[in-house]
């Protein structure tokens, strides 16, 4: 199956200049969905994972059902004020301004070995943020996984010397 059948090019969004890759329509077939959740399962079989985790939103789409059918727990990274209870954070900055991530302090098990998950991967910021966050909590990142990668933006560069994989390159 080509996934990227199912991958809308919309121009000018969410800006003038930006070519938006949108995952509706691969969201919106049952098949093409299953099917990119088994690719990614697939690569990580064999490898030790003891959770996944993925920052809101659109990780979460894919992190879910990647959880359910590998039996592991899923983390959720969420934006401040969205987790009760004692959590860790981790501040970052973006192209225009910053942004958080939370976790609850006791979501990750020290040295317990994290699949951290997103749809895209474009200038690796947000994952970054994601494995530090792991990290500061006392888990150990063992792949940095996408459905999506957009190779232009060079988001490998922040996220060096990790596993990194992607289904679907631009």
């Amino acid at each position: 199956m080509d996934l990227k059948a199912y991958i809308r090019d919309v121009p000018d969004f969410p800006k003038p200049g930006i070519l938006f890759k949108d995952i509706m329509p691969l969201l919106g077939s049952p098949q093409a969905f299953a099917r990119s959740i088994d690719d990614l399962c697939a690569h990580y079989a064999g490898v030790g994972i003891d959770a996944l985790a993925a920052a809101e939103a659109r990780g979460f789409l894919f992190a879910a059902p990647m959880a359910i059918q590998m039996k592991k727990p899923l983390v959720p990274l969420r934006k401040p004020g969205k987790l009760p209870g004692a959590t860790c954070s981790f501040k970052y900055d973006l192209e225009y301004g910053s942004a958080e991530l939370h976790v609850h302090a006791d979501a990750i098990a020290p040295g317990a070995r994290v699949l951290l998950i997103d749809d895209v991967l474009a200038t690796g910021g947000t994952m970054g943020a994601a494995c530090k966050l792991v990290e500061q909590v006392g888990g150990v990142v063992v792949g940095c996984a996408f459905l999506i990668e957009l190779s232009f933006l060079n988001g490998r560069a922040p996220l060096a010397g990790r596993d990194v994989f992607s289904l679907l390159t631009y």
